[in-house]
């Protein structure tokens, strides 16, 4: 996967690691998992829908995090960085990124492209390592 909007890749993995490894690589790159959204059971419970695998990670790397929350007050709209681990109907399982330097060119203060590009390295290396 790779859009306008994200970046990702295919992994050769089970779902639940794939859940596992994404999370312990974040954390090497300095992001915690704040939330986790399982959209596959919300759309079960709220509309009787089954789908395969499907969960958002909201990752953030606090000190990123503070640096652009100083430039921008109300940039927590663009955060955190969203990741999108899911099986297809095939059985693949894919873990794509929110691409930050898209999001965040919103964004139109000084400081923030930096900030973007540091996190969407950090994001890539993460993917590299899956």
């Amino acid at each position: 996967m790779n859009s306008n909007f994200g970046f990702g890749k295919t992994v050769e993995l089970s779902f639940d690691d794939a859940i596992e490894t994404v999370t312990a690589e974040l954390e090497k790159e300095g992001f915690g998992v704040l939330s986790e959204i399982d959209v596959t059971a919300k759309m079960k419970a709220k509309l009787g829908k089954d789908m395969p695998p499907y969960r958002i990670l909201g990752a953030c790397n606090p000190g990123l995090a503070y640096q652009a929350i100083q430039a921008v007050d109300d940039i927590g709209l663009l955060l955190p960085c969203n990741v999108l681990v899911r099986e297809d109907d095939a059985g693949k399982v894919h873990v794509d990124f929110m691409d930050p330097e898209s999001v965040l060119s919103l964004v139109e203060k000084p400081g923030i492209a930096p900030l973007a590009d540091e996190v969407k390295g950090k994001l890539q290396r993460v993917l590299a390592a899956l």
